[in-house]
């Protein structure tokens, strides 16, 4: 008895010991940073004339689809059937954009973008409609003669649901012809994770290389040996057929011929490293140790964002998610004066290399995939800083019904701890924070990840910039194959391939009649004024005005001028035409011959940069339909240029970025950002009377004679403050510049 009441004192004592030490740790705690309401802006609904389909738009435009058309939703589709395949927001001629914004015209119709496929005609096609207005649409208008003459019903968009039809119906049945080699080779454990494209080798055909991995994490590193040719461009199932084999370097008409080779052992058999199976996959070796630095806004955000329109102090601007190319801007204005009409992304190029039947002939054309489609949500302070503002976005590709991706737009300011400009003298030191407003996406299409962003900063210059991560596309190790890539593992190669971005930037310098202006150097020779006897070579000016298209499209790797600028007859106060330059940052591979079959459905890739009159019947330089019909496209770009007038004109400048990936062992498992980041930057150029972060409110500037405590022109001297809850941070100190002239003095 006395034993359990010495226990249960004891037990007592302790339980009032743990009481009492968490009522002091929550005492001692400092208080929760409490919520800064930040910037208050002014937004202009006007915006949404560039906004995305909302969920209720895309449900009314199938509904009416489906309501004047025979069709069936795409989940219970066969390939014989009529069904939508992408709905979009159809944006408004510019001339009415502008009439409205500017001029308080009346406001366009706003109108959706439906592709159709028709399996079951007589003549299977794809079908393009306009469909409007909404919310309560009354016509549906075929455009597809208009926008592209005609398309072949085999260069319609491959995607999971067609994926699916092939592994389910057919596949799976043929590998049943040779199950032997399945079981011995892959015990089962594999699937196709990938195939070729484009779909065949000539126009019409409907026919990829299916490349089988094993079903390990890090899926595209351990490819089996295995690649299946399937011919399916029959709607009908069962005329589809296999067209070839390649197993371990060797071909085979069909999967029983590979069978009976296997059985005789006659072809060799595909070799893994069965103790090696983990090196795919991101899961970390040990714990994590702590928590990586954290983005921190004192003063809360800096910026407010309202339906699909994002403005701060300096910039604002209207962005959409489009499912097929991914984000995209419009009407980017700086203090309210706009530069920029659109800023979009065009397509995304992979062109490979291999001694493989799938990887020699592929060559990704991304949009056709889905861009923006394949943007999923973003993961909070890994893939955008933690305290970033996040969207949702709606999509209707390749789907019964809208999908709501939730998160899967970011927006933030960032410091990049690199100053936008700093001077420090003997008296006084002058510095200004770099802070920029991004906003972002990441989309994953495959084994690939990019990482797209746009980037405004204090000076009034933009920045377009895409990271490339995500795993390497690996073919199985045999014969040649190290003239096409990297060995990475036991049998395993990483595959020489290429990285094509285009972008569509439609400026706007002070109004649309703009000037394309070249400007470089030379060397020149002069004779020495106060000495006739000497010369000397000194650098001068070399300005062109550039007259026609055909003169502003250069070449991929040509010498082209240093300074590209879209400049307007307006001058600023020092007489010098307002301008802004495109200064493009690439290291991309070689563009495809000219004399290649396909090369015309990713013509754009020819040029690193183009300027084109700007026509609304141009509004993209690629299209859905080219990944599969490169040979006959329903966009070649390189039409667009027809040595047209440009000079005061409203121009759009068309510009190719990207690298060369050849892979090394350091992209297992994944391919990092560091050094594969590419992009331009529009920077003003005699635009404005002096540099407009003069009077940013983040510029500090420190006097020899004032106390170093001053808030007035050193706000960050007083951060500890002004923000009612930081981080503990330690005093501001500068040391002057007595010491540093005392130093010199000694």
């Amino acid at each position: 008895s006395t034993m359990n009441v010495k226990i249960i004192s004891a037990v007592f004592a302790l339980a009032l010991a743990i009481i009492v030490a968490l009522i002091i740790c929550v005492l001692s705690r400092s208080p929760r940073c409490a919520q800064h309401q930040g910037i208050q802006v002014e937004h202009d609904d006007r915006s949404l004339l560039f906004s995305d389909l909302s969920n209720e738009e895309l449900m009314t435009v199938k509904n009416y689809l489906k309501k004047h058309l025979n069709l069936v939703d795409i989940s219970s589709a066969k390939p014989s059937d009529n069904y939508i395949y992408y709905i979009e927001v159809q944006l408004p001629k510019k001339r009415d954009v502008l009439m409205f914004l500017d001029q308080n015209a009346e406001k366009p119709n706003r109108e959706a973008l439906a592709v159709v496929i028709f399996g079951a005609q007589s003549q299977p096609n794809i079908t393009e409609y306009i469909v409007g207005p909404l919310p309560n649409p009354i016509y549906h208008t075929d455009v597809t003669s208009e926008k592209y003459g005609s398309l072949d019903f085999n260069s319609r968009p491959f995607g999971l649901t067609e994926f699916s039809w092939i592994n389910s119906e057919f596949i799976e049945k043929e590998l049943a012809k040779a199950s032997k080699m399945v079981k011995d080779s892959f015990d089962g454990n594999f699937f196709a994770a990938l195939m070729s494209a484009p779909m065949g080798l000539t126009p019409g055909k409907r026919q990829s290389w299916f490349v089988f991995y094993r079903n390990l994490s890090g899926v595209y590193l351990h490819p089996t040996g295995l690649e299946i040719l399937v011919d399916f461009s029959s709607v009908n199932i069962s005329e589809w057929h296999v067209k070839k084999v390649l197993y371990n370097g060797k071909y085979f008409e069909k999967l029983e011929d590979l069978e009976d080779s296997y059985e005789k052992g006659t072809v060799e058999k595909t070799t893994f490293n069965n103790s090696d199976l983990n090196y795919g996959s991101l899961k970390p070796p040990h714990p994590p140790s702590g928590t990586a630095p954290l983005e921190y806004e004192p003063q809360g955000k800096r910026y407010s964002v309202k339906n699909n329109q994002v403005k701060s102090l300096l910039w604002s601007f209207s962005f959409g998610q489009n499912a097929a190319t991914g984000l995209r801007l419009f009407d980017i204005r700086f203090n309210g004066e706009r530069i920029i009409y659109e800023l979009s992304i065009q397509e995304a190029l992979s062109v490979y290399g291999s001694n493989t039947a799938g990887a020699m002939l592929t060559r990704y054309m991304d949009a056709s995939f889905g861009i923006g489609k394949h943007s999923y949500e973003l993961v909070r302070g890994v893939d955008c800083p933690y305290t970033a503002t996040y969207l949702d976005s709606y999509r209707f590709f390749e789907a019964s019904e809208p999908m709501r991706f939730k998160n899967s737009i970011c927006i933030f300011e960032h410091n990049t701890a690199v100053p936008l400009r700093r001077h420090y003298a003997s008296s006084h030191y002058g510095g200004l924070t770099n802070s920029v407003l991004i906003i972002r996406t990441i989309a994953t299409i495959g084994n690939y990840d990019y990482v797209w962003d746009y980037m405004f900063y204090q000076n009034g210059a933009i920045e377009a910039k895409v990271h490339a991560t995500g795993y390497i596309y690996a073919a199985y190790l045999f014969g040649d194959g190290l003239k096409y890539g990297t060995k990475v593992r036991t049998n395993t190669l990483g595959t020489i391939h290429t990285h094509f971005v285009h972008y569509k930037v439609d400026l706007d310098i002070v109004g649309t009649n703009n000037l394309f202006v070249t400007r470089d150097m030379d060397f020149e020779k002069i004779n020495v004024p106060w000495d006739s006897d000497q010369q000397r070579e000194i650098p001068r000016l070399i300005e062109n005005l550039i007259k026609t298209e055909d003169q502003a499209a250069f070449a991929l790797h040509s010498n082209s001028p240093r300074y590209l600028l879209f400049a307007s007859n307006k001058t600023n106060d020092w007489g010098h035409r307002r301008s802004y330059r495109i200064q493009i940052v690439s290291f991309a591979g070689d563009h495809m011959p000219k004399t290649t079959s396909e090369e015309k459905g990713m013509s754009w890739g020819r040029f690193k940069m183009a300027v084109t009159k700007h026509k609304d019947e141009e509004p993209s330089s690629s299209s859905i339909h080219n990944q599969n019909n490169p040979w006959k496209p329903a966009v070649n770009f390189a039409d667009f240029i027809n040595n047209e007038n440009i000079v005061e004109e409203d121009l759009v400048a068309w510009i190719t970025t990207g690298f060369l990936h050849i892979p090394h062992s350091e992209d297992i498992p994944n391919t990092v950002t560091v050094g594969n980041g590419v992009g331009f930057l529009l920077r003003p150029y005699n635009y404005f009377k002096e540099d407009p972060s003069i009077y940013s409110p983040d510029a500090v500037f420190i006097d020899g004679e004032w106390d170093t405590n001053d808030c007035m022109f050193n706000p960050v001297a007083c951060l500890s403050k002004t923000a009612s809850c930081s981080p503990d941070l330690p005093p501001f100190t500068h040391h002057w510049f007595k010491e540093e002239v005392a130093t010199f003095g000694n």
